[in-house]
């Protein structure tokens, strides 16, 4: 296993503990496409950037709002179109716009989940 991670790579051990996601979740993420490592060494090892672990935070921030692999997927499409050439294509703005609307519309019902949680909470304190 001699192999290192070079300046600015690391190894999925070191980006699972930079994340907080487990090797299995990123390897996941790999086969489905989300997260395809920046390269390998000669031994096959997976190779991650600081680039990674940002995308890796954005899928990790769909998730709690109830965002599926293929609208992750899509939102990451847009992402990496709006950081390279042509970001000011209107119908890729429109799309992120559509996705902002979800996600405050999502965390809104989170939001109202959270207060019947507290609610339920006080009610069994009172008990």
């Amino acid at each position: 296993m001699g192999e290192t991670a070079g300046e600015g790579t690391m190894h999925i051990g070191e980006l699972a503990e930079r994340t907080g996601l487990s090797l299995r979740t990123i390897r996941h993420y790999d086969e489905v496409g989300l997260l395809k490592p920046t390269g390998r060494t000669e031994g096959g090892f997976r190779l991650y950037t600081q680039g990674d672990i940002g995308r890796l935070m954005v899928i990790r921030r769909m998730k709690p709002l109830g965002f599926m692999l293929d609208e992750m997927t899509e939102l990451l499409r847009i992402i990496d179109t709006l950081g390279g050439i042509g970001s000011e294509d209107p119908a890729v703005r429109a799309d992120l716009d559509g996705f902002i609307i979800q996600a405050v519309e999502r965390r809104a019902k989170l939001q109202q989940q959270l207060a019947m949680a507290d609610e339920f909470l006080a009610l069994l304190r009172t008990q």
